[in-house]
């Protein structure tokens, strides 16, 4: 049987009466040709089934039109907030997304540089500045943009969009003592380099108001749930019954504690304060609405990918740029408790 010959960029420019470079410069740069050029050319596309071929395409140019996503999760909704704002921010591009999940795992995220840059992508969005030095030095050379995401710190490789994890912990702990809160504690689930510096934040702001006497704090690797929460807050008043706030490092794990505390009627706030990390929609949905840190994660994604279309068409930001987002915390019910 005869071999069915592949439609080729040439077969689409023949058809739509252009020269092949402007059918590459269509699907490149839409806006550099003209609207009736475009017309003609996504009509011979349509007609021949024409698939770019994204090989071909950076052995000409140096680099593919996908950017690679570095992620350590799907299933949070953290990222999944990142994912959406990455997706807006590509409307109107050529540019693509090829995504990878490490599961916290460095050794994966190494792993996964290594086969994203050997692929020559326009770009590379990285969570967190925590790399392995293997994976930093990876980076370090790549030729494209790279952009770490989610918090801001010291040496970027490159650009960086993010907030200060630990200052932003250390707030919600004083909104406790600032509540009149004396015995505040600290859950948290899997302590990747983000969580441990929440919990740093919080630690120094005890310490500060002269409460660093103890360490109250309980911490698990385990992925964080809600059911997580109950449990570690179980654990917490069975050791130590005088907590009367608690900080946790993320909301899955403050709504886990609201449940916990409901079941045993621990009257919130009154007897305790709850304030959670991220600020998703549930924690205004909860009963009593639930205090926290509100995080921007879609402008993170989105901030992300506009760096480096602005980088590729030559007007982005030197490298070391860094975009600090910030965070607000937003006061609700679970922390209302009257000061003395």
């Amino acid at each position: 049987m005869e071999k069915t010959r592949k439609t080729t960029l040439s077969d689409v420019a023949a058809l739509a009466d252009v020269s092949p470079i402007t059918v590459s410069r269509a699907l490149r740069d839409p806006e550099k040709v003209s609207p009736d050029a475009r017309a003609r050319i996504t009509l011979a596309i349509a007609q021949l089934g024409y698939v770019p071929n994204p090989a071909a395409r950076a052995l000409a140019s140096g680099r593919t039109d996908v950017v690679g996503v570095i992620i350590p999760s799907v299933s949070n909704n953290v990222f999944a907030d990142v994912m959406r704002g990455i997706y807006d921010g590509l409307q109107d591009s050529p540019l693509g997304v090829q995504l990878g999940t490490t599961r916290y795992a460095p050794s994966t995220e190494e792993q996964l540089v290594r086969v994203f840059l050997s692929q020559q992508p326009a770009g590379l969005i990285v969570a967190g500045h925590d790399q392995s030095p293997g994976a930093r030095a990876l980076l370090e050379r790549a030729d494209c943009p790279v952009v770490q995401i989610m918090e801001v710190g010291p040496q970027p490789i490159d650009l960086v969009v993010g907030l200060s994890h630990y200052q932003a912990a250390r707030d919600g702990a004083q909104h406790l003592l600032d509540r009149g809160y004396r015995a505040p504690a600290f859950l948290g689930a899997q302590m990747d380099p983000r969580s441990q510096r929440r919990l740093a934040g919080f630690r120094d702001c005890l310490i500060a108001a002269g409460l660093g006497g103890d360490d109250p704090v309980v911490t698990t690797p385990e992925p964080s749930s809600v059911s997580l929460g109950c449990r570690l807050f179980a654990d917490l008043i069975a050791t130590r019954p005088q907590t009367d706030a608690v900080l946790c490092n993320n909301d899955d794990l403050a709504l886990g504690v609201l449940f916990e505390a409901q079941r045993r009627n621990i009257r919130i706030p009154e007897r305790l304060g709850i304030c959670g990390f991220n600020d998703h929609e549930m924690m205004s949905a909860a009963e009593p609405p639930l205090t926290s840190v509100a995080t921007d994660r879609y402008e993170m994604g989105r901030a992300a990918i506009l760096q480096i279309r602005d980088r590729l068409a030559g007007r982005g930001q030197p490298r070391g740029h860094a975009i600090d987002l910030g965070y607000r915390l937003v006061p609700r019910r679970s922390t209302a408790r009257a000061t003395a």
